[in-house]
C-alpha cells in the first residue's frame, strides 16, 4: 500500500509514517519546509516539497498518483493566526481533494477535530475559533464529494505512550487521546474500507484499536 500524507513533518503523521513503514507499506509526507526531509527518512517515508498553500491541484495530483490512499494530517499550527487557519486546515484539505478527484486516488482520511463546527466564529480574530470553523468547513467539502473519505475527530492530543485502546464511535464523551493511538487508528482504518463515508470521533479507552475500527465497518 502507499500512503500520501499531507502535514508530513505533523506529529501524527511522523508516527503513521513509522507505523506504515514498520509493515512494509510505502509511506510519502508532503512537506513545505525541504530541511524536515531527514526527520521523514528517519520515519521511513519519502519527502516530497510542496506547498499546500501555493501549488495547483494539477501540481499536487501529479504527486499523488498512484497512491492507494490520502491522509490530511496538515495543520497551521499552534503560533499562526486566523488567515493561515483558513488556508491550510480547511483550503489545504479541499485542495487535497481536488487532487484525489484528478489523480482516482478515492481513499481519503481527514483528521478533523472533536469541536469541529460549520457555525461562525462568534470572534473571528481567535484563531482556534477560526480553526474549528475551518475544520468543520473542510469535513463539509469532503462530504459533498464522490471520494471513499473517513473523518477522524479525536479529542485533547497528548503525547503520552500509546495504550492500544480506545473509543471510537459517531459521538463519545469529551476526553483525550495519545497521538500513538491517533495514528493507530489511522492506519486501521486504511485497512478498513467499510469505515468509508463514517465520521468518527476518538478519545482514550479500553477496546483495543483494531477492534474498535472492525467493528464500525459498514
Amino acid at each position: 500500500m502507499q500512503v500520501v500524507i499531507a502535514g508530513g513533518h505533523g506529529q501524527i503523521a511522523l508516527r503513521l509514517e513509522r507505523l506504515l513503514t514498520l509493515r512494509g507499506d510505502s509511506a510519502v509526507g508532503l512537506i513545505r519546509n525541504p530541511d524536515q526531509a531527514g526527520d521523514l527518512a528517519s520515519a521511513g517515508a519519502t519527502a516530497v516539497v510542496i506547498d499546500l498553500e501555493r501549488a495547483t491541484a494539477e501540481e499536487l495530483a501529479d504527486e499523488i498518483r498512484g497512491a492507494d490512499a490520502v491522509v490530511f494530517a496538515a495543520g497551521a499550527g499552534p503560533g499562526s493566526g486566523p488567515a493561515r487557519k483558513d488556508t491550510v486546515d480547511r483550503g489545504a484539505a479541499a485542495l487535497l481533494a481536488d487532487a484525489a478527484e484528478l489523480a482516482g486516488v478515492r481513499r481519503y482520511l481527514l483528521v478533523s477535530s472533536i469541536n469541529a463546527t460549520t457555525q461562525p466564529p462568534t470572534d473571528p480574530d481567535d484563531a482556534f475559533q477560526v480553526y474549528l470553523k475551518a475544520k468543520g468547513d473542510s469535513e463539509a467539502d469532503l462530504r459533498r464529494r464522490d471520494l471513499d473519505w473517513t473523518v477522524l475527530r479525536p479529542g485533547g492530543l497528548t503525547n503520552d505512550a500509546g495504550t492500544g485502546r480506545v473509543t471510537l464511535a459517531p459521538s463519545v464523551p469529551r476526553g483525550r487521546v495519545t497521538r500513538d493511538d491517533v495514528a493507530a487508528v489511522l492506519l486501521a482504518m486504511l485497512d478498513e474500507p467499510g469505515t468509508a463515508r463514517l465520521t468518527l470521533e476518538l478519545v482514550g479507552g479500553d477496546v483495543p484499536v483494531g477492534d474498535a475500527v472492525r467493528s464500525l465497518a459498514v
